[in-house]
């Protein structure tokens, strides 16, 4: 059979002879009907775009490895950190959250940290950000805060007054605003941010005792930021600055890579600690519960085709192994739902097929069909479990141990009820920690974030914003305060006496 691979072909494969000039009546007719190559050209190009992902639409991404630096068996049985020294595939993609797919990826925003672990208990997806906390925990308000960071539907432009008059109305959002608006909220790339799950997940050891834990993945090319005026210049300078910027490390060979750690705290110790270790909008203080070396992530090979493996990967927090597992985090919760579905939104029922997404051992169930499935479809075997022509079992030994929860009732509970309302000490705590010139710069971007409110409401939103300010550190508020040109006596008495 005569080797085509070198002859320009159809979809279907087949060859054909021109692909630059339409099939007319004669060189000034009008195009044929007939000339299917053109249509199919077209038609195709018409569909390049599949719908950007709701948020973190603008990514970067790499191939690398996983390797297992210390024991933590005493922790987890996961298989991925089983052996000292072994190593795991992976993919890594890092997003801006607010921007759409042709924004600039030095924006003021969070960054995704998006992790895929190939391992032979299926893929583990850990998918969290460049930061430890969220803006809120509880999944009810993400769509409303979400719509906060995109444009205006009016003007259609970004609006600071519809974020500054989310974040005063929601105080659980300070810990993670005061990240932001410190010169984090503008990495120099991604090659210099340290990552973090940032939710609680659990471990489960080989006795089947869980431990609560969280993950966090250390930069060791060593933190490093763009000021505010300097993000500014470089989103007009080379919007895919970020982007770029991985890219050519890789292909020098200048493998970036991060120290992964875990915090872990017993059950017990939850049932009593300060803060609900639960809670997105907090951390674990280190003091408390020490960083845990376990490995190293290296980022060493770049995708040969961008849209292939950045832009159809697809992560979901619902995608743990046996060893890893869930916690009740609410937030995480929301996620283990909204992940998936949007995922089959974007891609189609079948995106695990797709090959960032595989899985790379086995892979065994009852799915059938859909769009673009390409795998055989299961061939002739059964659709339907149980049946009596094939011998699939559900292996138990993979069972968690059931959750212990205490009698309370199934109702709708205030997220900033008393003992869950303390939204100004680590924000403080974090402010106080800051040198001399992060906090001159934090002060700094955040009294240029809120020149922008405007509108009949600005008074009332900035009012309200100072109030958490001032509750998280009174020097920082006043440093606002006095970057706003507020007077703080009328300040003071014109203040809204809201109760959080």
């Amino acid at each position: 059979m005569e080797n085509n691979n070198n002859k320009l072909t159809s979809s279907s494969g087949i060859p054909y002879s021109d692909n630059e000039n339409s099939m007319s009546v004669g060189p000034r007719g009008p195009i044929l009907l007939q000339d299917f190559i053109l249509h199919e050209k077209m038609a195709h190009f018409n569909r390049e775009r599949i719908p950007e992902r709701v948020v973190h639409a603008k990514g970067s991404g790499a191939y690398g490895t996983f390797t297992v630096t210390n024991d933590i068996s005493q922790y987890t049985r996961a298989k991925v950190f089983n052996q000292v020294g072994k190593q795991t595939r992976m993919f890594l993609r890092f997003s801006t959250v607010g921007g759409e797919r042709g924004s600039a990826d030095t924006e003021r925003d969070p960054r995704g940290f998006a992790m895929k672990f190939y391992t032979e208990d299926g893929n583990w997806d850990l998918v969290g950000n460049n930061t430890p906390v969220f803006f809120v925990k509880d999944p009810k308000k993400f769509g409303d805060f979400i719509h906060t960071q995109k444009r205006d539907p009016h003007t259609n432009c970004k609006s600071p007054t519809m974020m500054w008059d989310f974040w005063s109305l929601n105080p659980e959002s300070l810990h993670q605003v005061l990240i932001l608006m410190s010169d984090r909220g503008t990495p120099f790339g991604y090659r210099h941010m340290h990552g973090f799950g940032s939710h609680t997940f659990s471990m489960i050891n080989a006795d089947n005792q869980r431990t609560w834990v969280k993950f966090h993945f250390i930069t060791q090319q060593g933190i490093q930021n763009f000021n505010n005026e300097e993000a500014g210049l470089k989103k007009g300078e080379d919007p895919d600055w970020a982007q770029r910027d991985l890219v050519e490390a890789i292909e020098r060979n200048d493998f970036p890579k991060w120290t992964m750690k875990i915090q872990v705290m017993s059950e017990e110790e939850a049932k009593t600690y300060r803060w609900n270790p639960f809670d997105l909008t907090k951390v674990w203080p280190h003091a408390d519960f020490p960083l845990i070396d376990v490995g190293v992530i290296e980022l060493n090979e770049n995708p040969d085709n961008y849209f292939a493996h950045v832009e159809q990967a697809a992560f979901a927090p619902a995608h743990v192994v046996d060893g890893i597992s869930y916690s009740p985090d609410k937030m995480l919760q929301g996620r283990i739902l909204s992940y998936p579905d949007a995922q089959r939104y974007r891609l189609g029922g079948n995106y695990e097929h797709i090959p960032v997404n595989r899985c790379p051992y086995f892979v065994i169930n009852y799915q059938r069909d859909g769009a673009m499935r390409t795998d055989g479809n299961g061939g002739a075997s059964p659709n339907y479990f149980p049946n009596s022509f094939d011998n699939i079992i559900a292996d138990g030994s993979y069972k968690e141990p059931a959750w212990q929860l205490d009698d309370s009732l199934a109702d709708h509970y205030d997220r900033n009820s008393p003992g869950e309302d303390d939204h100004y000490t680590q924000p403080g705590n974090l402010f106080r920690l800051m040198d001399t010139e992060a906090k001159k710069n934090t002060i700094h971007n955040i009294v240029q974030a809120m020149k922008g409110v405007s509108g009949p409401k600005k008074d009332e939103i900035l009012n309200r914003q100072l109030c958490h300010w001032f509750r998280a550190d009174l020097s920082l508020g006043m440093g606002i305060a006095n970057g706003l040109g507020l007077n703080i006596e009328e300040l003071s008495s014109s203040m809204p006496q809201h109760q959080y």
